[in-house]
């Protein structure tokens, strides 16, 4: 009996996938659970396991194709023993489970599929027009030196807009044009936090948490949530009204391989210090190495995005759907700068909240990035407990 194996619902909503490789051809004897391909989505990289065992009869879709979600994938001829009448068997409850790749670079020993060419601007291969006949024939052309070689031609690089990069493009589409954007700037000298982390790490007990400046900033900023509800709020529509969210899920911007993914840390407003700086570190392994599940990359409810990795002052960032908040984290930089009267060298960074000006008003999003700084600036035991 043949069975088809169609794209199963790999979550979240995704309605596509991409066909990335194909670790099986037509002809091919395959186990149960052994890899039939690997298939790109908005938000991951899996491999689709095989729910038969038998020999392929038939491959439905190319390397590159977007294929729907329940759409004909692959037909596997899986015996004579199904063929006489008896019911199907049911395939294993976990053997079409997708096994997440992720967005890290490709295993070592594989190469990366060529993609199929979408546009021919001609044909290859066509043999060179013939030389004109006629002309004169002059003493010693035949010997003559030939032309100085041309330059390359520079062609234009054509990139398919897929999985990551599409999901992004596509959210960041609906979130600037859904949501007024307006963004606030606050620079905060942080120089008594950089100081008591750095004792930190020299304590042999406080040294093992690896507690950073981002974990600091997530703690305040969860904590100026508490008392600035509306930053941590979503504009419902079609109810007409805003949901303030009683729990902090706390996104973090992490740039990846294949494109901005933004990870969650769930619950994060009942986290203390040194609980969101292991999450920080989780999540950002997690995410660089590709195994952030689609579940762990939606839900959040305000996000960070840490822009002074990248060497950056502030920024603008654009809201996630469905937040009224983003804040993005300037580099701590030694600069000089007044202190009780004095210009000294102190450790400053920029605060830059976007915020969706239908929930939050100006007022509102000053006192987050006052609160929010005032504990930089004055970081106390409340702050950098737990």
């Amino acid at each position: 009996m043949t069975r088809d194996f169609a794209l199963p619902d790999l979550g979240e909503g995704l309605r596509d996938a991409e066909i990335r490789e194909w670790h099986v051809a037509e002809g091919d004897t395959v186990t149960l659970n052994q890899t039939l391909a690997e298939v790109e989505t908005a938000k991951a990289v899996v491999e689709l396991p095989s729910p038969y065992a038998g020999v392929i009869r038939g491959l439905h879709a190319q390397a590159g194709d977007v294929v729907l979600v329940g759409a004909r994938l692959v037909s596997i001829e899986t015996g004579e023993e199904d063929a006489a009448g008896s019911p199907p068997a049911e395939p294993v409850e976990d053997a079409a489970v997708p096994n997440l790749v992720g967005y890290g670079a490709a295993a070592a020993g594989r190469t990366a599929p060529r993609r199929r060419p979408r546009v021919w601007a001609g044909k290859t291969g066509a043999p060179a027009p013939p030389a004109a006949s006629g002309g004169v024939s002059l003493p010693g052309a035949d010997t003559a030196a030939p032309d100085a070689p041309s330059a390359a031609p520079r062609t234009d690089r054509r990139i398919p807009i897929r999985g990551v990069r599409r999901h992004t493009a596509e959210a960041m589409v609906r979130s600037a044009f859904t949501a007024p954007h307006a963004t606030a700037f606050l620079t905060v000298d942080v120089t008594p936090t950089v100081e008591m982390l750095a004792r930190w790490r020299e304590d042999p007990e406080l040294g093992a948490a690896r507690i950073g400046l981002l974990a600091v900033v997530a703690r305040a900023s969860v904590l100026a949530l508490r008392r600035t509800p509306g930053l941590n709020a979503s504009w419902d529509a079609d109810a007409e009204e805003i949901v303030e969210h009683g729990a902090v899920h706390l996104g973090v911007a992490a740039a990846t391989e294949r494109g901005l993914v933004v990870p969650v840390i769930r619950d994060a407003d009942l986290m203390g210090t040194g609980e969101l700086a292991a999450a920080l570190r989780d999540l950002a392994d997690t995410a660089r190495a590709g195994r952030s599940a689609p579940r762990d990359l939606s839900g959040s409810t305000f996000s960070l995005s840490n822009v002074g990795a990248l060497g950056l002052d502030g920024g603008t960032p654009l809201l996630n759907p469905g937040e009224s908040g983003i804040l993005a984290v300037g580099a701590a930089r030694r600069i000089p700068w007044e202190s009780e009267g004095r210009i000294a060298l102190r450790h400053v960074l920029t605060l830059s909240l976007s915020f969706d000006h239908r929930i939050v008003d100006g007022a509102e999003a000053a006192r987050f990035l006052r609160d929010v700084g005032g504990m930089l600036s004055d970081p106390g035991r409340a702050l950098l407990a737990g």
